[in-house]
């Protein structure tokens, strides 16, 4: 897992949007956050600066200091909203998706809310314990798109 620059976040790998909305996450990514347990994970619109989306697991979620989303948020929690549906709250947007190994399916209005589309090379960025980035813009992205090395795309 490449490191690009001296202090900064670590990533996982590129993942591609398909023509179908498949978006692949990469294997790294899938171990350390335990997806491969998971039958759907929370996603959270992406940061001005990034951009795309974090991916959580209920375990993660539901056991950190931001549990609060789940306990306020009973259609997410319960996962009545719809499959790719967001629901803002303070300032940022959730919802949920199916995951099956570690491939999720982004339809065509969730990838406009999340000012996504497809042929975008999204970067998995580790940003905490609980989530890990999706992101599509900004220097992270900048910096990836001109590493010499080999980052794997999924």
């Amino acid at each position: 897992m490449p490191k690009m620059t001296k202090g900064g976040k670590y990533i996982f790998g590129w993942s591609r949007i398909r023509v179908n909305g498949e978006l692949i996450f990469p294997r790294m990514a899938v171990d350390e956050y335990n997806l491969q347990e998971e039958t759907y994970i929370y996603i959270v619109s992406g940061s001005k600066q990034t951009g795309g989306f974090c991916v959580m697991t209920d375990p993660l979620l539901s056991h950190s200091k931001l549990k609060n989303i789940l306990k306020e948020n009973s259609s997410l929690a319960d996962r009545s909203l719809s499959e790719g549906e967001l629901i803002a709250y303070k300032g940022r947007k959730y919802g949920w998706l199916a995951l099956k190994e570690n491939t999720v399916y982004l339809s065509d209005d969730l990838m406009k809310m999340l000012e996504i589309k497809v042929g975008d090379k999204l970067l998995a960025i580790r940003s905490s314990d609980i989530a890990f980035t999706m992101g599509v813009k900004g220097r992270l992205i900048e910096k990836a798109n001109g590493y010499r090395g080999i980052i794997e795309e999924f």
